[in-house]
């Protein structure tokens, strides 16, 4: 069996656009006829130019071969071009093609992908979920920087069976580097802990995210701040890329650190541990270098005594992709998920959420059926990235609002 064909798709989800603008979808075929998806999660550059570059990866590093050779394909792209580094651009183009990967091998055998990955060790998943809007007069952007409403969000979630819930109300996110907090979103954040943790009470836990904004003495502060609340993780409290920051801040800060989504294979995720940086890990698989890497990646993290939560922003196969991973893996934490109509109608409602857990599919590869011909009826026609960053600074007199990461063209 060989490596025959690849075909790629691009679908904007609609309205109101959980997960980004735009998803990957790649379709590979081998020379018998077999298929299977896979999803690149990689937002560095538009697909117009991505596409080509998950072309380039399959032709040079995975056409005509077996697809059980995944360490062989991961070698090639990760060091044939003279890199033998982390690259981001690269590693999203393999990890979706990777997981194609994985669909076939499970169909050709019979299995479900946990089953070749050391067989399940869990058969419920904890899922977690951000909060979204979930009543009427739940409006945006207002959503986003009502603690209120996120409580109501909260206890909705709670009542579908979530034992955990994400919220990021410390202001938007941008391109410079770290920086202090306004007192105005510490001050927004207390409330917003505040107010969920006594909607919820101790029925679930609180996820605090910040995707890498802070200074390390910002990160400190605002840690210091909601430590009362006791939430399970402060998530990506300052640039993913400094390493030695997310240490100190571990070091200072009574609240768990998370990390991941933005990382890319073994080398980058063994950097975090050996540095102490976090003890909880969120590859997100369509980026991380795909299944085999991030089974890597969490047999590390075992031997640190650390814990793995595989991150979601994105479409239903790279879910499904870590419902595979979650299912195979002892020192599983929980899993991110994002319900929505169109994640589900993707993917055939193959995979069942049922109070506030996943449940692994047993059908053969990932167990989805994927729906080409709803994935092709929502292509992607706006020119922004998959999510961006603000160019403006954060106010220190303005309010500062973090638009959730709803797409907004």
């Amino acid at each position: 069996m060989k490596l025959a064909d690849l075909d790629i798709i691009v679908t904007a989800p609609p309205a109101p656009g959980w997960g980004g603008r735009y998803w990957i979808f790649t379709r590979l075929t081998t020379d018998c006829g077999l298929t299977g998806y896979g999803e690149c999660y990689a937002s560095s550059v538009g697909p117009a130019a991505m596409i080509p570059v998950i072309r380039d990866v399959f032709a040079r590093h995975m056409l005509g071969e077996d697809p059980a050779n995944v360490e062989l394909m991961f070698r090639r792209a990760y060091s044939a071009g003279f890199t033998q580094r982390p690259d981001l651009t690269v590693m999203g183009a393999f990890s979706g093609l990777e997981i194609a990967c994985w669909d076939i091998l499970g169909k050709a055998l019979d299995r479900p992908v946990h089953a070749l990955l050391g067989g399940r060790v869990n058969d419920r998943i904890r899922a977690y979920t951000y909060l979204y809007p979930t009543a009427a007069d739940h409006t945006l952007p207002d959503f986003w920087v009502d603690p209120a409403m996120a409580a109501e969000s909260a206890v909705a979630m709670v009542a579908k069976g979530y034992t955990a819930v994400k919220f990021d109300p410390a202001g938007p996110y941008t391109i410079r580097p770290g920086h202090m907090p306004a007192m105005s979103d510490i001050t927004r954040s207390i409330a917003f802990c505040t107010a969920i943790r006594d909607a919820v009470g101790d029925r679930a836990d609180l996820l605090f995210g910040t995707h890498g904004q802070f200074s390390t003495g910002g990160a400190i502060r605002m840690g210091q701040a909601i430590a009362p609340f006791s939430p399970l993780w402060y998530e990506e409290p300052v640039p993913p890329d400094n390493i030695a920051a997310m240490a100190e801040v571990a070091r200072a800060v009574a609240i768990p650190v998370a990390t991941g989504e933005r990382l890319t294979t073994l080398a980058e995720f063994a950097a975090v541990l050996q540095a102490g940086a976090a003890t909880i890990l969120q590859p997100a698989l369509g980026r991380a270098g795909g299944l085999w890497q991030a089974k890597k990646i969490a047999v590390l993290a075992e031997a640190h005594n650390a814990q793995i939560a595989p991150h979601l922003y994105a479409g239903p196969v790279e879910w499904a992709a870590n419902i595979h991973l979650a299912a195979a893996t002892p020192n599983l934490l929980m899993a991110e998920t994002i319900e929505t109509e169109f994640h589900a109608a993707l993917i055939g409602h193959t995979i069942r959420i049922e109070d506030g857990h996943v449940i692994p599919p047993t059908a053969p590869g990932l167990g989805i059926a994927f729906d080409e011909a709803l994935a092709r009826a929502h292509p992607f026609t706006g020119s922004g990235l998959h999510l961006e960053m603000q160019e403006a600074p954060v106010s220190y007199s303005a309010p500062n609002i973090f638009a959730g990461g709803a797409p907004t063209d």
